[in-house]
């Protein structure tokens, strides 16, 4: 093999590594409750939020569904920028929660926080979040 060739599947090889680096575990609980506040509060991604839950995080996403029902959300929304940090967790074996504080920045340059505790328990098919609250 050529030098280039060489070098061109090193490139690969590490753009794979990163992408697959940059993704949630979703066999941890950890990972399924980042993946929730990624699609609930970053992406405003109900229906995508909606399959990490059971009980009653899954009764508030569908209600949260219901009250947005007709309002598309899509890509040419105009959608608040949201970044986040794990402040707490505590885990154990069938149960864990996460407590988070996101930052919430809007075009006109306003900017607010919120705290979201999450709760996961372990389910059959994997972690589930089966609560969430949100508070300042």
């Amino acid at each position: 093999m050529k030098t280039s060739q060489i070098s061109q599947i090193r490139a690969a090889i590490m753009a794979l590594l990163l992408i697959a680096a940059c993704g949630q575990d979703l066999q941890t609980a950890q990972g399924v409750a980042e993946e929730f506040v990624d699609h609930h509060y970053v992406k405003i991604d109900l229906q995508k939020a909606r399959q990490y839950t059971v009980s009653v995080a899954q009764a508030k996403i569908d209600e949260e569904i219901r009250l947005t029902s007709g309002q598309t959300i899509d890509a040419s929304t105009q959608k608040p920028q949201v970044n986040y940090a794990l402040l707490e967790k505590n885990e154990g074996e069938q149960r864990s929660t996460y407590l988070f504080e996101g930052k919430i920045q809007s075009d006109d340059g306003t900017s607010f926080t919120r705290k979201w505790s999450i709760a996961t328990r372990k389910e059959a098919n994997g972690w589930r979040v089966s609560n969430f609250t949100e508070s300042d």
